[in-house]
C-alpha cells in the first residue's frame, strides 16, 4: 500500500519540495495551499486542495479528501506559515493576528484534523524556524509563532505517543521560497547561507524515518540536521 502524505504550504518552497520527494518515492501526495497547488500537483499525479489553514473546517476537509482519495493518511506535513507581524514601530494588529491564526492556530488545527484518521506509526512533522528557537528583532510577531509551534510539538508529543504517531518540528533557516524573496537581497549582502528547499525536504524524511518524537530539528543549507537541545525542568508537585 503506498503511503499517504498531506502538506499544507506545498504550492511552493518546502512545502512543494516535501511533496516532490514524497511523491518519487512512490507516495500519494495532497497538496493543501491557499495559494493554486495544482501544477505541483499534476506534476506528481497528486492531489491539490485549496485550503486556508488558519480555518478548522478547511483542514479538516483537506484530510477528509485525502482519505477519500486514497484511503488514509500516514504522513502530515503541517508546513504553512506567512511572516508579517511587525516590529514595534510597524506593528499592525490585523497583520499580528494573521500572523498567529496562520502559523500556530494553523498548527493546532491541522493536528486535531488530521490525528483521528491517521494510520499507527504516522508522523506528524511542523515547520517552525530558526526564529522559533532565537530572537528575531525585525519581525518578533513571527518569532514568537514560531516560538510557539515549539511549544505545542514538545507539549502535545506525549498525547500523539498513545496513538503511536510521531510529532516533530524543523526549524529551517534561510531557504529559498516565494515568502523568503522580500529579505533575499539582504541575506545575500551578509554572505549567510541559503538552503535549497530539497535539502529541508530530505531533513523531513530523515527525521520521520528516525522515530523520534517530540523534537525539534535545526536545518541549514549544507549541514545534517541538528537536534536542539532544551534544559530540563519538571513542574513542582503540589
Amino acid at each position: 500500500m503506498s503511503e499517504v502524505v498531506l502538506v499544507t504550504g506545498a504550492a511552493n518552497g518546502i512545502g512543494a519540495a516535501v511533496a516532490r520527494r514524497f511523491a518519487r518515492n512512490g507516495a500519494k501526495v495532497v497538496i493543501a495551499d491557499i495559494v493554486d497547488g495544482s501544477a505541483v500537483a499534476s506534476e506528481i499525479d497528486g492531489l491539490y486542495v485549496r485550503t486556508d489553514v488558519s480555518s478548522e473546517a478547511d483542514n479538516r476537509a483537506a484530510v477528509a479528501a485525502a482519505v477519500e482519495a486514497y484511503g488514509g493518511l500516514d504522513v502530515v506535513h503541517l508546513n504553512a506559515g506567512t511572516g508579517g507581524g511587525g516590529a514595534l514601530d510597524d506593528f499592525d494588529l490585523t497583520r499580528f493576528r494573521r500572523t498567529f491564526a496562520v502559523n500556530v492556530e494553523g498548527m493546532m488545527f491541522g493536528i486535531l484534523a488530521a490525528l483521528p484518521t491517521m494510520r499507527p506509526g504516522g508522523s506528524i512533522v511542523v515547520t517552525s524556524s530558526l526564529a522559533g528557537i532565537a530572537p528575531n528583532w525585525f519581525d518578533p510577531a513571527y518569532s514568537a509563532s514560531k516560538h510557539a509551534i515549539i511549544g505545542l510539538v514538545r507539549s502535545l508529543a506525549t498525547t500523539l505517543a498513545e496513538s503511536k504517531i510521531t510529532l516533530n518540528a524543523i526549524c529551517p533557516g534561510f531557504v529559498e521560497s516565494l515568502m523568503f524573496q522580500a529579505i533575499r537581497a539582504e541575506v545575500v549582502k551578509h554572505g549567510l547561507a541559503i538552503a535549497d528547499p530539497d535539502e529541508v525536504a530530505q531533513a523531513v524524511e530523515q527525521i520521520i524515518a528516525g522515530g523520534e518524537t517530540g523534537q525539534a530539528w535545526i536545518v541549514q543549507a549544507g549541514r545534517a540536521p541538528e537536534l536542539v537541545t532544551f534544559p530540563e525542568f519538571t513542574l513542582p508537585q503540589a
